[in-house]
């Protein structure tokens, strides 16, 4: 999830770190290499590129390039170089800091994918294991539920037992929608605004269906959360099939 007091901090940290840094280095200029003076501050845009969004990285990427030819390239405390070698190191100090942001924007949406999954593993973990224990198929069906509305961002769920009547949009075993007999883009068009199916069965067996509400709106679930969504409605026909004959309530 987003930070925005994290994203703020690295903002400002992209304006005020790489002049603060390349003016502390002024004294060393003379002694250092163009092209290490730069590394100091690809490490720089590193750091706040790790911290936060990749606009601040790519804000700092060119905070440090301006400022690397500003205070550490000839003519100094200008914004010109006359050094051909130092346009190119400045050029490259601009490009790595760039491609640096992005690749640690990359990472953090990994980070994220892999959070999410593990949330996911973590519900279908716990469902499974509360059918094993014997449980009370109402009890599997109102976890399951809360599940759903959770992980498909729902304005509401409810269940309904046994075999009724009534055609919905439906949300089939592979995580696609099927309104009639043809298939919904979702993440194109978004969730269907009715009511939309999703089936407990084992076996091919139906033994009742969660009637799925999506918020106004609201953009469609990811595939991978849809996919859940099926596996947790299957841990509820197991636990209706283990039951055997419920009533609704």
């Amino acid at each position: 999830m987003r930070d925005p007091l994290r994203d703020r901090i690295a903002l400002a940290a992209a304006l005020l770190a790489p002049p603060v840094v390349a003016l502390a280095l002024v004294p060393a200029r003379t002694h250092i290499s163009s092209a290490n003076l730069a590394l100091i501050l690809v490490v720089v845009v590193v750091a706040i590129a790790a911290l936060g969004s990749r606009i601040a990285g790519v804000v700092a990427a060119l905070s440090a390039a301006a400022w690397f030819d500003f205070f550490l390239t000839r003519p100094y405390q200008r914004f010109v170089i006359s050094d051909s070698d130092d346009v190119t190191t400045t050029l490259l100090l601009l490009a790595v800091g760039v491609a640096v942001s992005q690749l640690a924007a990359h990472a953090r949406r990994l980070k994220l994918v892999t959070v999410t999954d593990a949330a996911h593993l973590t519900r279908i973990h716990d469902t499974a294991a509360l059918v094993q224990s014997g449980a009370s198929p109402y009890t599997v069906v109102d976890q399951v539920c809360r599940q759903l509305v959770e992980i498909l961002g729902l304005q509401g769920c409810r269940f309904e037992h046994g075999r009724l009547l009534g055609r919905h949009p439906r949300l089939e075993q592979d995580g696609s929608v099927t309104v009639g007999r043809a298939q919904r883009d979702v993440d194109k068009d978004g969730w269907p605004t009715e009511e939309i199916e999703l089936r407990a069965s084992v076996g091919g067996r139906y033994l009742g269906r969660f009637m799925l509400l999506p918020e106004p709106g609201a953009a469609a679930p990811s595939l991978q959360a849809r996919l859940v969504a099926v596996s947790l409605a299957d841990q509820v026909g197991a636990a209706l099939d283990t039951a055997g004959p419920v009533l609704d309530r």
